[in-house]
């Protein structure tokens, strides 16, 4: 039964702690849509999307002002546009049309353009990918992620060397704009089929005909709470967290329920990843310190986040059976004004950040680096991430951002949630013979077990 005072105190979270609903997603299968002749499918994904999301923005603003809860983005997720589109090799067309869509509904991105390639590529797997810089240099709302690798299957060095020279070539075609195209690619091992953030959310194989994930974030919830906790033990501050991740979580699926129900939809799951903003008050790395970090990035640091990352997971279980997706703490740096802050003091490094991802929902995220940084070099980080995914059977992700005509010391702005970053530097040893080898690191021997 919800009482007066469970009211109140929701009440007070969104009204001063920055609580939100982060996103609903709308995700639709598009396999029925697949077709050989290229205007065909465009027209096919065009009705489909439509026939489905075109009510999802003002429902979601209904239900903003009904529950008065915040609801700050609406998106949708496709089927793999590499598998939807194979049988024609209309990509580029399909991203037009996806573009298209998302003019025309309103919705904040959709997450899609897509390729699976953990254990071999096909040729129009290659063929897809090769169309990725040209489709996000074309379009402005359209995400793109390539899975890479799995903890079953191993990590796929062809595709991890091919992703590293696509993300350069789409930093090229979008070098007018700071290299945005890459800030909306993302390079996964063990991507999920249920993700509802972006830009690595796709509608995995196994999913229903049209579901509604809901993604919630509460950083500056968490933050208040610990801002009260002056002298407490590391237990007593998990406990906390997990009792507030436990709150945030029946929000999100009340917000999910309703939202499902209006649009014809089901019901999928909650992902509880407190999420940043570039706003002050919303910042995963002002936990961290409040926990207490002098600065994050310092020693310490790794240790705080994986308290943090397992008490939002725990309590986001104890409120749901539906949690899914990535649940735990993002550190984007771009979007964290505390990640900014540190890594433009030089305490928060990429060697570090690696370190951390180890223990968090997914791995180095909007990281701007020097322009010169060489594909190889992508790739091997891309590798290294992918390692650290595989060996630890977790999902983590590379989104670098290598901006042409910028060193250490600049700064490039995106706006919006997309915030802004120091350029951070990067090991200039090289790794082409490495990554020049191709082949498949093979899947760790636990993966074996049934």
């Amino acid at each position: 039964m919800i009482n007066t005072g469970d009211i109140l105190e929701t009440i007070k979270m969104i009204e001063s702690q920055n609580l939100d609903v982060r996103t609903i997603t709308l995700s639709l299968s598009l396999f029925d849509c697949i077709d050989a002749d290229p205007k065909k499918v465009e027209k096919k994904v065009y009705e489909k999307i439509m026939s489905k999301a075109a009510r999802l923005v003002p429902v979601g603003r209904q239900l903003s002002d009904e529950l008065g809860i915040p609801i700050v983005n609406k998106r949708i997720s496709v089927s793999p546009i590499s598998l939807i589109g194979a049988p024609s090799g209309n990509y580029i067309g399909l991203a037009r049309t996806l573009q298209r869509v998302a003019s025309e509904t309103g919705v904040d991105f959709i997450g899609g353009y897509s390729a699976l390639v953990h254990k071999g590529m096909t040729e129009a797997d290659e063929a897809f990918i090769d169309t990725i810089p040209e489709a996000l240099s074309v379009t402005n709302n359209v995400c793109c992620s390539v899975n890479v690798a799995s903890t079953r299957s191993g990590i796929n060095m062809d595709a991890v060397a091919k992703m590293g020279e696509t993300i350069k070539e789409t930093a090229e075609k979008t070098k007018d704009r700071d290299a945005i195209g890459c800030a909306k690619l993302v390079v996964f091992a063990n991507a999920v089929e249920d993700n509802p953030f972006m830009a690595g959310a796709f509608t995995g194989v196994g999913e229903g005909e049209a579901t509604i994930n809901v993604g919630v974030s509460g950083p500056g919830v968490v933050a208040a709470v610990l801002k009260n906790m002056k002298g407490a033990t590391v237990t007593e501050i998990a406990e906390a967290i997990k009792t507030t991740a436990f709150k945030i979580t029946r929000a999100g699926q009340l917000v999910g329920t309703k939202a499902a129900e209006r649009l014809g939809a089901r019901f999928g799951i909650v992902d509880l990843s407190l999420a940043p903003t570039p706003a002050v008050g919303d910042s995963v790395a002002e936990i961290l310190e409040l926990i207490g970090l002098s600065e994050v990035g310092s020693h310490g640091t790794t240790a705080a986040l994986a308290l943090l990352n397992d008490a939002v997971k725990k309590g986001g279980v104890m409120a749901s059976s539906m949690v899914g997706g990535l649940s735990g703490a993002f550190i984007p740096v771009s979007e964290d004004a505390g990640m900014i802050s540190a890594a433009r003091s030089g305490t928060l490094t990429l060697p570090k950040l690696e370190a951390m991802t180890a223990v968090c929902s997914v791995g180095l995220d909007m990281i701007a680096v020097p322009g010169s940084t060489t594909a190889a070099t992508i790739s091997a980080i891309i590798a290294d991430e992918c390692a650290i995914g595989v060996v630890n059977n977790k999902t983590t992700a590379v989104r670098l951002i290598p901006v042409p005509g910028k060193d250490v010391g600049d700064e490039v702005k995106f706006g919006g949630l997309l915030g802004s970053a120091p350029i951070m530097p990067v090991t200039n040893a090289d790794p082409s013979l490495f990554i020049g080898r191709g082949g498949i690191i093979p899947a760790p021997l636990h993966s074996l077990k049934n």
